[in-house]
C-alpha cells in the first residue's frame, strides 16, 4: 500500500480534499492532506514572512515526523512549486510526484516565472492596504465559477475555505539542485475544462527527467478537481499506486 500526500494549492487548505481522502483511504491506503501555514487550522499563522520555503518546510516536517516512506506527493496548483521542492530536500522519501493542473517549475524560478498572471495579482495587491497578501481570485458566470466549481452548494462550501494568500509565496523561488530528484517519475493530471483568460500551461516533455515516457492524464473538469470530480481523480491516483514505483533508494540500489 502506498502513503499519499496531498498538497493544496494557494488560497485553499486541506479540508479541499474531503472528497478524495476515504475513497484513498477504502483502498488501503494511508491519506495525510495537510493545510499549509497560513490556511485552515493554521490560519492564525498567516503573516507577511510566509513564503514558498514555509510551506515546503511544512511538507518535509510532516514526512519526517510521520516517518513516511514510499510517498505519492500530489500537489495542485501553486503546491506543484511545493512538491517540487520538497522532492529535492527528500528525495529518498518520494515514490511519485503528481502534478495536479499544477505549475511545474524549473530549478530557481518562482510562480511569477511558472504563470505570469500571478505577477497582475502581486501588481493588486501592492496598491491595497495589505500589499503582502492576495485575496482569492473571484467567483465568475459559469463555466469559470470559482476555481471552477459552478454547483451552488459546492460554491458555497469552496468559500468556507478560502483564504489569503501571501505574496512572499509566489516571489519565492524553487529548488532543483538534486540530481536524485530527476529519478522520481512524475503523472501530470490536467483539468480541460473551462479555463479563466490569461491562465497558460507549459507542454509536458515527451520524456521525463528519468527518461521515461511522459505520463499525461486529463479530466473534463473545472480546476478544482478534487471537488468536482473526486472519484475520477481518485481513480488516477489509485492507478499511481497500483504501479508501485520505487524510491530513489530502491532504484539506486
Amino acid at each position: 500500500m502506498s502513503t499519499f500526500l496531498l498538497v493544496h494549492g494557494a488560497w485553499h487548505n486541506g479540508r479541499c480534499w474531503e472528497r478524495v481522502v476515504p475513497l484513498l483511504e477504502s483502498a488501503g491506503h494511508a491519506v495525510f492532506a495537510p493545510s499549509l501555514t497560513g490556511y485552515g487550522n493554521k490560519a492564525h499563522l498567516l503573516s507577511p514572512e510566509v513564503g514558498l520555503d514555509t510551506h515546503v518546510g511544512d511538507v518535509v516536517g510532516l514526512i519526517h515526523e510521520e516517518d513516511l516512506t514510499e510517498v505519492v506527493l500530489v500537489g495542485h496548483s501553486y503546491a506543484g512549486l511545493v512538491i517540487s521542492s520538497v522532492a529535492n530536500e527528500v528525495p529518498e522519501r518520494i515514490a511519485h510526484l503528481v502534478y495536479l493542473d499544477a505549475m511545474v517549475p524549473e530549478h530557481g524560478e518562482t510562480a511569477v516565472d511558472v504563470q505570469p498572471l500571478t505577477q497582475r495579482l502581486i501588481d493588486l495587491a501592492a496598491k491595497s492596504d495589505s500589499p503582502w497578501r492576495i485575496p482569492p481570485m473571484p467567483e465568475t458566470l459559469p463555466p469559470l465559477g470559482l476555481f471552477g466549481v459552478t454547483d451552488p452548494a459546492d460554491v458555497a462550501w469552496l468559500r468556507t475555505m478560502l483564504s489569503d494568500q501571501p505574496v512572499r509565496c509566489l516571489q519565492q523561488p524553487v529548488r532543483l539542485d538534486n540530481p536524485d530528484t530527476d529519478l522520481i517519475p512524475r503523472t501530470h493530471i490536467h483539468c480541460v475544462g473551462a479555463e479563466p483568460e490569461g491562465i497558460t500551461r507549459r507542454p509536458v516533455p515527451a520524456i521525463q527527467p528519468n527518461g521515461s515516457p511522459a505520463q499525461v492524464w486529463e479530466l473534463p473538469t473545472g480546476h478544482d478537481c478534487m471537488i468536482t470530480m473526486p472519484a475520477e481523480l481518485s481513480a488516477l491516483l489509485l492507478t499511481v499506486a497500483s504501479e508501485h514505483r520505487p524510491t530513489v533508494e530502491q532504484r539506486a540500489g
